[in-house]
């Protein structure tokens, strides 16, 4: 396992980061068997470890507790803060109110006294920037966290808060953790460009794009609706709407590619993302000790220029065949009110 330097911190972090979302009722309930694939992860050279308080309800953050008992201090420990918990106002956000209760709570959880890395899960554009940048590194002075990023922030919102702490002599956001697999190509425009100028660790997430990259979903196979993810979100994966058919056709010329190369296509999907230089970590988020242990074997798997030119050729750099699951889309573009004057006011004279 390689290890890079995460973002300018002096923190070396291992080339493959095991997320933990999988660990609780969402996917894999068995707490004993999700601590028995961290152990293992561990002992395989994964020194970084990715939660959020928000994964099944906290669940998934008491698992890791567990599972780092006696090993806190040879582990990364990255979680996040943003969506809601419980019910009630006020119990979710960027805030300096929310996220100083989110912190608590995760520590609890976590059964540890810092966190290495704590991240804002989502942009937050009911609170200042500047208001998330003050208390995060109020955190740091406390000693409650060692560094801090952001997750699935446009390269816009990398900017703006960049500038913000630099007008306001505030810390910075020192990672961000963006969607990124051979099918989800759009932020190589831009998110990856600025997050290297600025210098920041970047962890990405879903290398298997949803499931697509997995084997499990084949040009002219079944697709159970009913189940899964696909149950979820049925338009991202009905092979009757054209969009998926180009996401299918691809993953058959990726499938091939993987066959001359001698991989499988989760080894090819997972190994794409650690080629790019504005990389530091891929998040591989395995349900079970086999999905693990498949997603390691291949951590050695070097992608030739021959094979990233057949991907280019496959999905052009810089293009989505689809837009990732939980991306956060912009209130410019899903607030009518916001694309739209007044209707007397549209016409130009």
């Amino acid at each position: 396992m390689r290890y890079r330097n995460l973002g300018g911190t002096g923190i070396e972090v291992s080339a493959h980061c095991l997320g933990t979302m999988m660990f609780g009722a969402v996917g894999n309930p068995d707490h004993e068997e999700c601590v028995r694939i961290i152990h293992a992860a561990l002992d395989r050279g994964i020194n970084f470890v990715d939660t959020a308080d928000m994964y099944s309800a906290g669940e998934s953050e008491l698992i890791v507790g567990k599972a780092l008992k006696g090993r806190r201090d040879d582990v990364v420990l990255a979680t996040k803060v943003h969506f809601q918990m419980g019910e009630g106002r006020n119990r979710s956000g960027n805030s300096r109110r929310w996220i100083v209760r989110g912190v608590e709570d995760s520590l609890r959880r976590l059964d540890t006294d810092w966190i290495d890395l704590y991240q804002v899960h989502r942009p937050d554009h009911g609170t200042d920037v500047e208001e998330t940048l003050a208390v995060l590194g109020d955190l740091v002075r406390a000693g409650k966290i060692r560094a801090f990023g952001c997750s699935t922030f446009p390269a816009e919102e990398l900017v703006e808060a960049y500038h913000v702490s630099e007008r306001r002599a505030l810390p910075r956001f020192r990672t961000e953790q963006p969607p990124y697999s051979i099918l989800a190509r759009g932020i190589e425009a831009d998110v990856l460009p600025v997050a290297r100028r600025q210098g920041m660790g970047v962890l990405t997430w879903s290398p298997l794009a949803s499931g697509f990259l997995s084997g499990r979903y084949r040009l002219g196979g079944p697709v159970d609706l009913t189940s899964g993810r696909a149950a979820l979100t049925p338009a991202r994966f009905d092979p009757a709407i054209p969009g998926n058919v180009a996401k299918l056709e691809a993953v058959e010329r990726l499938v091939e590619l993987a066959d001359e190369i001698g991989c499988s296509l989760p080894e090819l999907a997972v190994a794409f993302p650690v080629a790019h230089p504005a990389v530091t970590s891929v998040i591989i988020g395995p349900r079970t000790m086999e999905q693990m242990e498949s997603l390691v074997d291949g951590a050695g798997l070097v992608l030739d220029d021959a094979a990233l030119d057949r991907i280019d050729e496959i999905v052009p750099p810089g293009h989505n065949l689809y837009q990732p699951d939980g991306v956060w889309r912009p209130t410019a573009l899903t607030q009518v009110a916001q694309r739209r004057r007044t209707l007397g006011d549209r016409s130009a004279g």
